[in-house]
């Protein structure tokens, strides 16, 4: 039978492993990859690609990279869609720009300057499984394991 202090311990080390894992997870993502954030050659498919490769979580951080003159800027859907600058929630001016994903949400982001975001400077980032179901099966994988180590403890000890 396990003791009380050893019982505290397994639950302690239990969530410092799932801390750990949580911790781990989130990723840096360089919008466009080597292309940075420009004016795409063949317009915004190069984004609508990068953006499919992703698997995007809450947690990640997006960072728009560029030189010359541009900026990004969240917007709704319907001002990304129109290629509309007004009612802009975020706007940044200076490269690196960082967001941080802070919920399940889609997001949209142009660049305000001229007709860039016309030209194809925006990008949709769709949280979660969205594009795949990888990312929801690792995540149940990975919790199946967590509690089947958790129920072993406790009927070993």
């Amino acid at each position: 039978m396990a003791t009380p202090s050893r019982v505290g311990f397994i639950i302690w080390c239990l969530i410092v492993v799932v801390a750990l894992l949580k911790t781990a997870t989130a990723e840096t993502h360089s919008v466009g990859d080597e292309l940075e954030w420009t004016i795409p050659p063949l317009g915004s498919i190069a984004y609508e690609t990068w953006a499919r490769e992703k698997v995007f979580e809450v947690g990640d951080n997006i960072v728009f990279n560029w030189n010359g003159t541009h900026d990004v800027a969240e917007v709704t859907k319907e001002n990304y869609d129109s290629c509309n600058d007004t009612g802009t929630i975020d706007l940044r001016q200076t490269s690196p720009a960082n967001f941080t994903l802070s919920s399940n949400t889609t997001r949209y982001f142009i660049c305000t300057i001229s007709n860039h975001c016309e030209l194809g400077q925006k990008v949709t980032i769709r949280i979660g499984d969205q594009w795949s179901s990888a990312s929801s099966l690792a995540v149940g994988a990975l919790s199946a394991v967590i509690s089947t180590i958790a129920i072993s403890f406790f009927t070993f000890f």
